[in-house]
């Protein structure tokens, strides 16, 4: 009988602060198999990276594992000494963190800091440690390993960073690998890269591997098994299809009701938040924790006392942290939301036209040349967003989103075209020289909830600040009774106005930051990821918010992103950009059904969604988006396209594409034939075997 790699039983695990204990995971129990890939998912807090830390035994001075075992190939890691931890770790177990800039040091070369860890683990020499680095360089895919190898960290992308750092965790091939978010912070496109490699590595070196994530799409593509957890219990676990296809958790169900798969609709199949919070850990209810959000609890049998995981399929190994398995109907669509009627748009309210953006790099001064290097971030961007309409604007990191954004608001001028608000020029016109009307006029949902509050002032004096700036209410009264009217918009209780930043969650400052936003009126709101730093059940009721708020003020957004689930969910229209250029635009459903531009097309082969019935074709884009200081002279994405060979005659590396037109609205700017186009396949098709209400088999294939 094979013997598990990693068998966790029991496990409880506190930290201890000045106000007391604090158990931070309780009775979790999980198996991983030799070669097998566990994922671990839930919202912030409910312990994942608490589970990892324990299992590589560094939980600080003031966690303590209180009781359980952590069985590492038969060895309880619980009870060995600090001596044999530290051969262990980075040997036979090791991490990858989230952020790879924080596993990296800046100021040494990426080959010497990875030569450390043969010289340190097995006694090689230099010279051995220096091949070794650069043979698994280039098995983690990094092109140019010797190029690599002799760079800084700085001198990477992205993704690079978190294959040189994935790279480090497999030098020592160690049996047992830890991934906490490792792709969080990266660009969909690379996100689909450092996946495909992860199942790559996990088939090649038979190493067993932990995946925390929040991302249930990206535990489907990459893990064999999965356990949820909640509030620091494991909910439910079992093999990849058993959980999705048979979900036997109130918490899974509605996780899986936040996030937009294919068939939701924003009009008439909204998504289903999961109402309330997660509850700290010294507030945590009687009975089962995830009780006061169910839709399913019934008092006197989920609150009297712990609940224990219940078998669900003994062969299938899945479990459930459940009272009510039996009697729960779980193939009931989720509890009915307002089914709400398409918003009709109206005029053009931001209209765009041959917009350019450069920059001058003086080469003299910092690099010792003499000639002038010219960033063009915004080449010809034309588009345009009417009243009452989301426009969403995709692509990866430096095509060129946020200098537009920046335009747009003022923070930027253009160096060329137009941009006019309401008939009115706002493209050359700095902030510092708008009017507090046209100020108010266009606003912005920043990415980081965390950042754009001030930490040392109430949440409804920076509101009544807000409303002072853009001179809106007569006095002092009509501006206080203005912002309890913004917390009734955003779905606030008005208590919150005295609460200071840091007693909200992520989700509550975000919703602080969209009613500052709405303060003004504007007639156009540029929101910039809003969503992408929250949890998924925090995305799901933010989204319906921005939804529920344009409909009744009938404002204009302007929806940056890189998520196309979510872009598909909210989207009347779509704009694809890359390096600067629009390279497709045109109404959500053209934009997501073939024919595709070829970025388009890889982006949404990148997406991961969370449904087994779903199939996707996979195109993973080699290489990283060239820099905007050198750009391709013919198409812009001519470096990474997979139908370049299509087009003869070296059209695309010679030759800038113009915009063709493939329908009503639908423009492209590409080489390819028609003919091309009309033979493309879809990227993303969804089938029929599932009952579940929400997907229809008519639904429409990307």
């Amino acid at each position: 009988m094979v013997e598990p790699i990693l068998e966790i039983k029991d496990l409880n695990i506190s930290f201890f602060t000045r106000a007391g204990e604090i158990p931070a995971v309780m009775d979790f129990s999980c198996t991983v198999m030799p070669g097998e890939t566990m994922g671990l998912v839930g919202e912030s807090g409910c312990g994942k990276s608490t589970v990892s830390l324990g299992i590589m035994g560094d939980l600080g001075k003031n966690g303590r594992i209180m009781s359980g075992s952590i069985k590492f190939k038969g060895k309880d890691l619980t009870q060995i000494s600090d001596e044999e931890y530290r051969h262990l770790r980075g040997n036979e177990i090791a991490m990858i963190y989230q952020e790879p800039m924080a596993s990296l040091n800046p100021a040494m070369k990426i080959g010497r800091q990875l030569m450390e860890v043969p010289m340190l683990h097995e006694g090689k020499s230099q010279s051995e440690a220096a091949e070794m680095v650069i043979e698994i360089l280039g098995a983690v895919k990094l092109p140019d390993p010797q190029r690599v190898f002799n760079a800084y960290p700085h001198q990477l992308s992205g993704g690079q960073q978190q294959r040189v750092v994935i790279a480090m965790g497999l030098l020592s091939k160690p049996s047992l690998l830890l991934l906490d978010e490792p792709t969080t912070a990266l660009d969909v496109t690379v996100e689909a890269g450092i996946v495909e490699l992860v199942k790559e590595l996990a088939e090649n070196y038979g190493t067993s591997m932990i995946f925390v994530s929040h991302n249930l799409g990206l535990i489907l593509d990459t893990c064999d098994r999965i356990t949820v957890m909640y509030s620091g219990e494991a909910v439910e676990t079992g093999s990849i299809k058993g959980v999705f296809d048979e979900m036997r958790h109130p918490y899974t169900k509605g996780l899986l009701n936040s996030i937009p798969l294919p068939g939701a609709d924003k009009n008439q199949r909204p998504l289903v938040p999961i109402r309330g919070q997660l509850p700290l850990p010294h507030q945590r209810p009687r009975g089962c924790n995830f009780g006061p959000r169910c839709d399913h609890f019934k008092a006197d049998i989920c609150d009297i006392g712990d609940v224990h995981m219940s078998v669900v399929s003994e062969d299938d190994r899945h479990f459930s942290r459940c009272e009510r398995i039996k009697e729960i109907d779980w193939e009931a669509p989720p509890v009915e939301h307002v089914i709400s009627e398409p918003v009709k748009s109206g005029d053009v309210v931001l209209d765009v036209r041959k917009l350019k953006k450069w920059y001058e790099v003086g080469g003299g001064s910092i690099f010792g040349g003499n000639r002038n290097l010219t960033v063009k971030a915004n080449e010809d961007i034309s588009l345009d967003a009417r009243e009452a309409e989301t426009v969403a604007i995709v692509g990866e990191s430096g095509c060129g989103k946020s200098t537009l954004a920046k335009i747009l608001l003022g923070l930027e001028t253009s160096t060329a075209g137009d941009a006019l608000l309401s008939g009115q020029e706002i493209g050359r016109v700095a902030v510092n020289q708008r009017t507090s009307r046209t100020v108010a006029s266009i606003q912005m949902i920043f990415q980081n909830p965390f950042d754009t509050l001030n930490p040392s002032q109430s949440v409804g004096g920076q509101i009544v600040r807000t409303l002072e700036k853009f001179n809106i209410g007569e006095n002092t009264a009509a501006r206080q009774e203005r912002m309890l009217e913004l917390l009734d918009l955003v779905k606030l209780p008005r208590e919150f106005a005295t609460r200071m930043p840091r007693q909200l969650s992520g989700g509550q400052k975000q919703r602080i930051g969209i009613a500052r936003a709405f303060a003004g009126e504007p007639e156009v709101v540029v929101a910039d990821e809003p969503v992408s730093a929250l949890d998924v059940s925090v995305q799901a009721a933010v989204t319906e918010l921005l939804m529920d708020i344009q409909r009744q003020s009938r404002t204009t957004m302007l929806f940056i992103s890189h998520d196309m689930s979510v872009v598909r969910y909210l989207a009347d229209r779509v704009v694809v950009m890359y390096l600067g250029h629009i390279v497709e635009s045109g109404s959500t459903e053209q934009v997501f059904s073939p024919p595709y531009h070829p970025y388009t097309e890889a982006l949404l082969s990148a997406v991961p969604i969370a449904d087994t019935s779903v199939e996707k074709r996979r195109i993973v884009l080699e290489g990283d988006i060239p820099s905007a200081l050198n750009p391709p002279k013919g198409c812009p994405f001519v470096t990474r396209c997979q139908r370049r060979d299509s087009v003869p005659n070296d059209r695309c590396n010679t030759e800038v594409p113009k915009q063709v037109k493939l329908g009503d609205g639908h423009y492209v700017k590409c080489h390819l034939a028609q003919e091309i186009f009309d033979k493309m396949e879809p990227v993303i098709v969804v089938n029929s075997k599932r009952t579940d209400k929400a997907k229809p088999s008519s639904q429409p294939s990307a």
